[in-house]
């Protein structure tokens, strides 16, 4: 097949099936009517000799030789749109416009704050929005550009998106001051014998933790299950329970809520927060700005607790495109 084949205007129609799965909400977003939207999707199911999305009772579903077009297409559509806009000059301070990053409640608590300073400085006509990385169209709504990035421990982020290491950070115990584990060397006795508050961060890697305690045949007495890190300060605070959580949130609750934090006494894997974005946004301006700002900000810093630990991630300079080359700090994937 040729170019010269195809309407371009038909593949952004299918990218916008691919993001929206639903005939009348492509006909909005595109400012068509649903018949004009089903004329030009038998149009492409004629050209590709395939049904492309089938019809069910929650939307629209790719067939797999859809899923397989719909990577190139949008990279290719995210490439043609960036260079058609290039010369357009882009100045952060009279921007207007919502941007929207994907993060956990921790990277809210770790992020946000500076992240906020940083943007009322340079772009005070930019409001911040942030959805959970948990939520199940994370991936979907990047690829339509509805969120700008992603921050925090994403395993499912993978073809299609770039990525670069901010930091790594290890897991470590918090609890209250005055708790009876509140002394300068933390056992893996003291550890079973406590009562343990566990974090289930769905659709996140720092839910795999726990898993990787119960593997390591490590019993625990668990007081208390909650879906998220928002509320760990609070329930440390007036209970005498053990939370396992990431160093970085511990050293932020960690004199608000009067705790204490220890190294843990298992073996745990460290955990690495990385920044992901969209194949389609690389070379957009403003995507660039803010992930390099998001880089000045929080990337390769040593945690306060983490005493004579080695640098664990390389600073290079941005943007870097390499394909998951050892000791690379971006890479496609």
């Amino acid at each position: 097949m040729e170019l010269s084949d195809i309407d371009l205007n038909l593949l952004v129609l299918f990218q916008q099936l691919m993001a929206e799965r639903r005939v009348s909400r492509v006909a909005d977003n595109m400012g068509l009517t649903q018949p004009a939207v089903s004329n030009a999707l038998a149009k492409l199911r004629r050209i590709f000799d395939d049904e492309l999305f089938l019809r069910t009772p929650g939307g629209m579903v790719p067939t797999p030789f859809a899923e397989q077009l719909g990577e190139p297409v949008g990279y290719a559509l995210g490439m043609i749109h960036s260079g058609l806009n290039q010369r357009m000059q882009f100045t952060p301070a009279t921007l207007k416009r919502t941007i929207t990053i994907g993060m956990t409640d921790i990277g809210e608590i770790v992020f946000l704050p500076a992240l906020l300073e940083r943007l009322g400085r340079e772009a005070p006509g930019v409001t911040l929005n942030t959805v959970r990385n948990n939520a199940t169209n994370l991936r979907d709504d990047m690829e339509a550009g509805k969120v700008d990035l992603a921050i925090g421990l994403l395993p499912q982020l993978k073809a299609g998106f770039f990525q670069r290491r901010l930091f790594r950070q290890r897991y470590v115990c918090l609890f209250r001051k005055g708790h009876r584990l509140d002394r300068p060397k933390l056992t893996l006795a003291d550890y079973k014998a406590a009562e343990h508050l566990v974090i289930v961060s769905a659709g996140t890697g720092h839910g795999a933790i726990d898993t990787l305690i119960q593997k390591a045949g490590i019993d625990r007495t668990v007081r208390l299950n909650v879906p998220h890190f928002v509320s760990v300060g609070h329930i440390l605070q007036g209970t005498a329970l053990v939370a396992t959580v990431p160093e970085r949130l511990a050293l932020e609750l960690v004199e608000p809520f009067g705790l204490a934090l220890r190294p843990h006494p298992v073996k745990l894997p460290e955990a690495a927060i990385n920044v992901f974005w969209h194949a389609k946004v690389h070379r957009e301006p403003l995507n660039q700005w803010l992930r390099g700002m998001v880089f000045e900000l929080f990337a390769a810093e040593q945690p306060a607790a983490d005493q004579g630990a080695p640098e664990r991630s390389a600073k290079t300079p941005h943007p870097v495109v390499r394909r998951s080359a050892p000791g690379s700090s971006t890479s496609r994937v």
